[in-house]
């Protein structure tokens, strides 16, 4: 059985229905603060919350839990520059309160949702996983933090775990049954295809005066259906008796802010209105992943690593609900 923490939430569901195409046993835990009932299409959940010791134990007594797949950290930048405690209580105080609750019931396997905010700016592009960490937000140091104590109860406690280092996470399922929905959504491609149907008023481009070739920051954007098979290649290489480690997760090509609107409004054909903005604390000018020991050692190979593909995916889902899981 595998237990998805932060199963209602965007990767989370997406990584239940890869889970279910897989035919693994699922159990779903989610507090439902930023996640949605409706992601799990008819799913069962258990709504519990991860810094809660009591509600992991009436979880893992209910379940027969084989691995622990992680994705309810906080997760905006801006946010946690704004409220860092929030981070620290929920990331960095949530995961050591879930490794407890793994020794003391004998689960010793977790997959966990990393990110590329650990590396901070980086010195050299693609980055590698041995890169140098130096995070510039509190949403990276905590994620960092996490890793670093997963590695520590590896050594001593042989709870063994894969962390996956998303670079930017975005798309829909292909089917479009299930898709992103933030509130509020900060993500760039979702926040374009609002603008366009009218339900932002402008997207904002946090900073035009980067070192960069036009100026703005560039990102490397990965499916999350991609992201998701992944996750369930780190399950196979856990149950064959891999050790601690982590892997980069991205396409290994970067695209700008400005890029990403020119391609939305090439796929979708209508105009997404614009305004810059001053930069947001805590962001970097580049993040673009080297994902060559997730391919070779996981053996992973993304089927949708066109960025027209992920932008068609996620527009699919949006036009279709337009107001989200609200509707």
């Amino acid at each position: 059985m595998i237990l998805v923490i932060g199963g209602a939430g965007y990767i989370g569901s997406h990584m239940v229905r890869c889970l279910l195409q897989h035919r693994e046993d699922v159990v779903v835990m989610d507090n439902l603060e930023t996640g949605h009932r409706d992601a799990l299409l008819g799913s069962k959940i258990i709504e519990a919350d991860l810094r809660r010791r009591e509600d992991l134990d009436r979880v893992f007594r209910q379940a027969n839990v084989d691995c622990v797949m992680h994705f309810a950290a906080y997760a905006a930048v801006g946010d946690s520059v704004r409220d860092p405690a929030k981070y620290y209580e929920n990331n960095v105080v949530g995961c050591h309160t879930l490794l407890e609750a793994m020794r003391t019931h004998k689960v010793d396997k977790l997959i966990f949702s990393s990110s590329a905010a650990v590396y901070g700016e980086p010195a050299t592009v693609p980055i590698p996983e041995d890169h140098p960490k130096n995070p510039t937000n509190p949403y990276g140091e905590t994620k960092w933090v996490m890793e670093r104590m997963l590695q520590w109860y590896g050594r001593a406690y042989g709870v063994r775990s894969i962390s996956l280092r998303y670079f930017n996470a975005a798309g829909a399922d292909p089917e479009g049954l299930i898709g992103e929905d933030h509130d509020p959504e900060e993500h760039l491609i979702p926040v374009a295809l609002l603008a366009a149907l009218g339900k932002r008023d402008k997207l904002r481009i946090f900073g035009t005066d980067w070192d960069t070739p036009d100026g703005t920051c560039i990102r490397d954007f990965v499916h999350v259906s991609d992201l998701a098979e992944a996750h369930y290649l780190a399950l196979k290489l856990l149950r064959n008796g891999a050790g601690t480690t982590a892997y980069n997760l991205g396409n290994g090509q970067g695209f700008s802010v400005r890029e990403v609107i020119h391609a939305v409004q090439r796929v979708i054909g209508q105009t997404v209105p614009v305004e810059p903005a001053p930069r947001r604390p805590g962001d970097p000018a580049r993040l673009i992943a080297s994902s060559h020991r997730a391919k070779t050692e996981l053996a992973w190979n993304p089927r949708y690593s066109q960025l027209d593909l992920i932008i068609q995916h996620a527009w699919a889902w949006r036009r279709s609900m337009p107001n989200g899981y609200r509707t």
